[in-house]
């Protein structure tokens, strides 16, 4: 049976408003009153119902987060910056993975919004915002988190992919890598275009480079390992001598899948840079060089964005931060 205030107060001997007090103004009820209180609500076992609280307060604490894929330690990392910033304001943080499928975004930000959360923070998949501009005008907070606005209407916090890019083939031509192979998709994730762009702009100031684009269905290490497996279906010359891979499970899928079914040598045969740097990366088998992002900022600098927009709705309109990305040399690299 459910505990209410009622049976709290006819416990305690004092009237509903008073329960109300000490739950909420602890510091207007005499202290001898919210003793009496707090062992009422101990002895009844008595948990009170945020929800509907916060529903007739207008206001949630609770903020949504919606990331490409869970399972990478980078949105991890994120949801763990926003996370603790948000605890520091009494907010708590719902997290929910799209699996990179636009209609499951799109659900889940239905879903939050049923839900009255404070505000959400997307990392979206493709272009299409539209559910994302009918959420804002309807009085939700967005901010997008690892992805820039494209028309700044939308609040975000990211990285510069196309540097990020830029640095890694930059790092690989240095090298004297000149076969170098960019993998990643799908090419519809802004962040996977963007660090193909990078990387573009850097081979394509030395004639003697070539790119090639291997595009992957995920950003899974499975999806790794599969790439690995059809580089080493090809003939040694017809190999890339570096490999650039979007993202860090890309690239430890595709450093395993060499080492382990082949017998490449990584870097002398094979140079290997990833992007994130995640935790595993410096442990791998051979250390894997990576484009660092700094994903626990990313969070809490969202985080403090969409909760100065709850205080203030439209402050923060528009505003965009983006954080420099940071080459991480390691042994799948070094010369």
């Amino acid at each position: 049976m459910t505990v209410s205030v009622r049976d709290v107060a006819r416990e305690a001997g004092v009237s509903v408003g008073t329960v109300s007090n000490v739950l909420n103004n602890p510091e207007k009820v005499a202290r001898t009153t919210v003793e009496r209180v707090r062992a009422a609500i101990n002895a009844l076992g008595f948990v009170r119902n945020d929800a509907a609280r916060q529903l007739r307060a207008g206001r949630s604490r609770t903020i949504g987060l919606v990331v490409l894929d869970v399972r990478n330690p980078f949105f991890s990392d994120l949801a763990r910056g926003a996370e603790e910033l948000a605890l520091d304001h009494q907010m708590s943080v719902l997290l929910a993975n799209s699996d990179e499928d636009k209609a499951k975004e799109d659900h889940l930000v239905s879903v939050f919004e049923e839900q009255r959360v404070a505000g959400l923070l997307v990392s979206p998949v493709g272009k299409d915002f539209t559910n994302l501009y009918s959420a804002r005008k309807r009085g939700i907070p967005i901010v997008l988190v690892d992805r820039k606005s494209p028309d700044g209407k939308l609040c975000s916090v990211s990285v510069d992919d196309v540097v990020g890019g830029q640095i890694a083939v930059e790092h690989l031509i240095r090298l004297g890598r000149r076969r170098i192979m960019f993998t990643g998709g799908p090419r519809g994730i802004e962040q996977v275009s963007d660090r193909l762009k990078g990387a573009k702009i850097a081979a394509s100031t030395h004639p003697q480079v070539s790119l090639e684009f291997v595009e992957t269905k995920s950003m899974t290490a499975i999806a790794g390992s599969l790439v690995g497996q059809e580089i080493l279906n090809r003939r040694p010359p017809d190999r890339p001598d570096a490999i650039f891979a979007a993202n860090d499970l890309l690239a430890l899928g595709i450093l395993q899948s060499l080492i382990s079914a082949g017998g490449v040598r990584i870097p002398e045969e094979i140079a290997i840079v990833g992007y994130d740097d995640i935790p595993y990366a410096s442990t791998a088998v051979v250390p894997l060089s990576s484009i660092r992002q700094p994903a626990s900022q990313i969070g809490a600098k969202a985080v403090e964005i969409l909760l100065k927009e709850t205080e203030v709705p439209r402050s923060q309109e528009g505003v965009q931060i983006i954080f420099q990305p940071e080459l991480m040399v390691r042994a799948s690299s070094q010369g």
